[in-house]
């Protein structure tokens, strides 16, 4: 039998919002696996919500960069908060960044580490150099690019402790022919939604098969009993909820909540002058979904 120790329960608490008890007894349930227990708390009826964002933190920076119609983000991880706000891993990041950016499209952390860093060396080297000079131990955990052939890169830093660096980074690639200034300021008012409200994916589409048949999953074990006829009906409104929590067209736009984020893209067309495609986003959070060690008792 799993143990269930008083971290893990905790965890799932954070996760689904639900009673320290049904935690423990849905932990129990399922021999300690947190995905397995987030299902049965659900359908139960006793968790709030599955939260997906990985609500344990790394330190570190979130680097965003933008030059002309591409754009890069990257994650450079630290110990500590404290080794963050150094002006001396601050210009690694900043450094870093500049070589994703001058990497062009498809780039990734490794491609990143493999490439020469200015001064000599590759970044991989740069970031062995840091370690030992600051003391704690950095890594380059991730990095992505988008670009697009005609519009701009709609780009955000939240929590920002100094230029392009802060706490979480988004990108947005909106395509199109209109005017530049206008789509380039759409573009940050979008990529601020995307910061605040978390999308996984673009539309339905975008969503992993197996993700819809896991919601799917739950609201017909919630729900069991029911008429076949009345079953659909209550899944099928409650992936359109679903949907509009996590697809960012589907989503209400942050700053007008009244519309959709596709609602808020046609209205914007009109202030372009042209049509206004979303060809992708990149959010990267700080710390997401790193499992740092249990701090001791």
């Amino acid at each position: 039998m799993a143990t269930i120790t008083a971290a893990l329960v905790k965890d799932l608490r954070e996760k689904t919002g639900a009673g320290m008890m049904d935690c423990k007894n849905a932990l129990g349930a399922t021999a300690g696996d947190i995905e397995a227990a987030i299902d049965w708390l659900r359908k139960k009826g006793l968790a709030k919500a599955a939260k997906k964002s990985g609500r344990v933190a790394a330190e570190g920076l979130v680097g965003v960069a933008v030059e002309a119609n591409f754009g890069v983000v990257v994650e450079v991880n630290s110990e500590t908060d404290f080794v963050a706000r150094n002006d001396d891993f601050q210009a690694l990041a900043r450094s870093v960044l500049a070589v994703a950016l001058d990497n062009g499209a498809g780039v990734d952390a490794e491609a990143v580490k493999a490439t020469h860093y200015p001064g000599g060396g590759t970044v991989a080297d740069a970031i062995a150099n840091a370690i030992a000079t600051i003391g704690e131990n950095i890594t380059l955990r991730r990095a992505q690019g988008l670009h697009v052939a005609h519009g701009a890169i709609g780009h955000y830093v939240h929590g920002q402790i100094a230029d392009g660096l802060g706490r979480i980074g988004v990108l947005v690639a909106l395509q199109s022919s209109g005017a530049h200034d206008a789509l380039a300021a759409f573009g940050r008012r979008l990529a601020m939604h995307v910061a605040a409200s978390s999308p996984i994916a673009l539309d339905p589409q975008g969503i992993d098969p197996a993700t819809i048949a896991r919601e799917r999953s739950v609201l017909v074990e919630k729900n069991a009993g029911k008429p076949p006829h009345v079953l659909e009906k209550i899944v099928e409104s409650g992936l359109k909820t679903y949907y509009k929590e996590v697809c960012l067209l589907d989503q209400p736009f942050v700053h007008d909540p009244a519309k959709s984020v596709a609602q808020a893209i046609k209205e914007a067309e009109h202030k372009v002058g042209a049509p206004i495609a979303i060809l992708g986003f990149v959010r990267f959070a700080l710390g997401e979904g790193v499992e740092k060690p249990a701090e001791p008792s």
